[in-house]
């Protein structure tokens, strides 16, 4: 059964798990296949999610697998294996699950999972049953702790944080910005008319989007780092009906349209708001715009 579209490397150390977000409690289960010795970096990840096979409902993903894949990279993983998680896989037994398709497909010699990892038919594996299993085939198995903190790190606080706009703790949790990814498109041009441009940005559709608002990023365009401020949402005072994510880049000019951008959020500045007119929009974006400046200088001078 081949699982890539290369050629796979072998003998392998693997993490396991769905990684959505990538978040620390994620990086904590995959550091330790960084280096170990002799095997490769892989992460064995399932498409689509369990949650959403066993659901049959569509859920919104804090990283679409294109930008999981390009993270697990950053952080040093050298392959990445995608499962199709169907009803073959989902009736696996958990032994089945290890010696079918973690030895014989993937040759593990270490397995790297958080403590509460599932696996197997109707997940009756849990991470100490993986250790057991590993231990009778000579295969480590590490199960990273969680660490003791006011509140546990996981995809779905992040997804709370995230629609509640405290965009400050989901970042936390992340170890970085909450960031949406995608190709610049021509909008109806709203913002240059009020003298604020701005590009608009088409993401992948499973991306789970921040509360509506308006959120202060920074943006790397070519070698320049910018910052701005960007609009998430419906366009209420344009009687919008389609979510739409406009971004205004200060002290920008140039033509973008068609290039990929990537915006990192910082700050949630306010909710999305319906004005009555247009000069009111504008002079509220005039007051959006000052005060991301404002925070930005306040974080460049606490650097």
């Amino acid at each position: 059964m081949q699982y890539s579209d290369v050629q796979l490397i072998t003998p392998t150390a693997i993490a396991l798990g769905n990684f959505d977000g990538i978040h620390l409690g994620h990086q904590d289960v995959l550091t330790p296949i960084l280096n170990y010795p002799g095997c490769c970096p892989t992460v064995i990840t399932f498409e689509p999610h369990p949650r959403e096979f066993f659901s049959g409902q569509k859920h919104k993903l804090l990283t679409p697998q294109a930008e999981k894949i390009a993270r697990f990279k950053e952080l040093g993983v050298v392959q990445v294996i995608t499962l199709p998680f169907d009803a073959q896989l989902a009736n696996l037994s958990a032994i089945e699950f290890v010696k079918k398709i973690l030895v014989n497909n993937f040759d593990a010699r270490f397995i790297s999972v958080g403590e509460d990892f599932c696996f197997g038919h109707q997940r009756q594996g849990k991470a100490k049953d993986l250790q057991k299993i590993g231990s009778s085939l000579g295969i480590q198995v590490l199960v990273s702790k969680l660490k003791k903190q006011a509140e546990r790190i996981s995809s779905s606080q992040i997804r709370h944080y995230l629609d509640i706009g405290e965009i400050k703790l989901a970042n936390d949790m992340l170890g970085r910005n909450y960031s949406l990814s995608g190709r610049v498109i021509h909008g109806e041009h709203i913002g240059k008319s009020l003298g604020y441009p701005t590009a608009n940005l088409e993401i992948p559709p499973e991306k789970l989007l921040p509360r509506y608002g308006v959120y202060s990023v920074k943006l790397q365009i070519g070698n320049k780092q910018c910052y701005g401020v960007v609009n998430i949402g419906i366009r209420p005072t344009l009687e919008g009906k389609k979510e739409s994510i406009e971004v205004h880049i200060f002290d920008w000019n140039e033509d973008i349209y068609g290039q990929s951008l990537t915006i990192s959020l910082e700050n949630f500045l306010r909710a999305e708001m319906r004005f009555d007119s247009l000069i009111e929009l504008r002079d509220q974006i005039t007051k959006d715009c000052q005060k991301a400046k404002e925070l930005m200088k306040t974080a460049a001078f606490l650097i």
